[in-house]
């Protein structure tokens, strides 16, 4: 009698474990294997500017030292002619897949004599062209609005690798699958002048989410204003 009482007892603790085990594992969040590849769009965006709606968050980090640009350029460096590289992350916590127009993309400036420009980023190419090629600068004073770029030529083996670095650092994913993540640079040519960052906005206006064919709405991200969104 003693050892039936005795196995009963051992399984209904055996059961009691089970359950007090179940219920913890339904506690904790499920992690299927879709979900794993996404984890960075779970992860906080630490940067210097951002803005967030609608699901999507974008963050915007410009490049204001040589220090920046060592490990995506190590040989010759964009700053170094005078053009800023500017880290953009887009964030999709949504349920569908959102378009960015990046060729819209502008960075948008202010003058002291209120006067705005809409600088278009650099593609690869130009970027190439910009620094393996650089025109000749006025050592006057700064050219305000600046000026666009436009081919150098010589397009040579060096050209090309500068291309290829160029490209693969840039932002180049025009769709962000749901709860994913993409960043890369943008180049803009500020002709030296980074000081203009005081009054610059980064404008992002051709957004859609696809599965709705629904338009979003535009960001404009403060780059003068680090931290403040």
């Amino acid at each position: 009698m003693q050892k039936v009482y005795y196995t009963r007892m051992k399984i209904a603790s055996s059961a009691v474990i089970s359950v007090a085990l179940f219920i913890v594992l339904l506690a904790l969040p499920s992690r299927p294997a879709a979900r794993a590849q996404q984890q960075s769009a779970s992860k906080p965006i630490t940067t210097a500017s951002l803005d967030s709606h609608e699901g999507l968050t974008i963050a915007a980090e410009p490049w204001l030292s040589a220090e920046r640009y060592k490990q995506a350029f190590p040989k010759k460096s964009p700053y170094a002619a005078g053009i800023l590289a500017i880290k953009v992350t887009l964030r999709n916590d949504s349920a569908e897949s959102i378009k960015v127009g990046i060729g819209r993309i502008r960075l948008n400036l202010t003058f002291e004599d209120n006067g705005r420009q809409e600088l278009p980023a650099l593609t690869s190419e130009q970027l190439a062209d910009a620094v393996l090629h650089p025109r000749v600068k006025s050592p006057s004073r700064p050219r305000i609005p600046l000026p666009l770029p436009s081919s150098s030529g010589g397009r040579d083996k060096k050209w090309e690798e500068y291309q290829t670095i160029a490209e693969d650092n840039g932002l180049h994913a025009s769709v962000i699958a749901p709860h994913s993540t993409s960043e890369g640079l943008l180049y803009f040519d500020l002709q030296n002048q980074f000081e203009l960052l005081n009054n610059a906005r980064l404008y992002i206006p051709d957004l859609l989410a696809l599965e709705k064919n629904q338009a979003l709405m535009f960001f404009d991200i403060d780059l003068s204003r680090p931290g403040a969104h």
